[in-house]
């Protein structure tokens, strides 16, 4: 299976829904501060698992009110960095929880660079799927982190997000593979069909 589908080969959905989305947030509420605040970065950038858990108190970017996220797949050798724009409240929940403005007030090397959330990668996935579980999300192919982005770059193609910004924001080297979040059934579509069927 490639990065590029929404479908697994059986047809199956890849990405979750914005009910399944909203589902996911509100069971976040219950879950202890740390976590509630990864879920949301997740659900707020669109970012992988693994990048998130490289998310430091330097590269969270209050005055541009964005994430600068490390992306995990080099280019030509290159490690390559993009800044991903973030709500507001997002940028005061990690403040709350890990102090930003005051780490990044202080300018200590060490602090600035220490990892926001100490996990391993399997601990963070199990995590989330918790969250997902506790949300009723149908089981499937779906119901993973990484249906989590799929429906992140699902929803900017609905909401009218331009498919370079989409390509930057996550992080994709071809265009192609941005272009695949366009290929999910939208609300203007459900209405020109519903047309027909009057």
């Amino acid at each position: 299976m490639t990065e590029n589908a929404l479908y697994d080969p059986d047809g199956n959905r890849l990405y979750l829904t914005g009910d399944e989305r909203a589902a996911f947030l509100d069971a976040a509420k219950t879950a202890e501060r740390s976590l509630k605040c990864f879920c949301h970065v997740l659900h707020y950038s669109g970012c992988r698992i693994s990048e998130a858990l490289e998310l430091t108190p330097r590269r969270v970017d209050l005055a541009e009110q964005s994430l600068r996220v490390r992306s995990l797949k080099k280019r030509a050798g290159k490690i390559i960095y993009r800044e991903i724009p973030i709500p507001p409240a997002l940028l005061d929940s990690l403040d709350n929880v890990f102090g930003i403005r005051e780490i990044q007030k202080r300018g200590q090397r060490k602090e600035l660079d220490a990892r926001l959330w100490p996990w391993s990668r399997v601990h963070a996935w199990r995590l989330v799927k918790g969250i997902m579980d506790a949300a009723d999300i149908d089981e499937g192919p779906h119901k993973a982190p990484k249906g989590l982005r799929h429906g992140y770059g699902v929803n900017a193609m609905r909401t009218g997000i331009q498919l370079n910004m989409l390509q930057k924001w996550m992080g994709h080297a071809d265009m192609k593979t941005t272009a695949i979040y366009a290929n999910a059934l939208g609300e203007e579509e459900r209405q020109i069909a519903a047309r027909m069927w009057s």
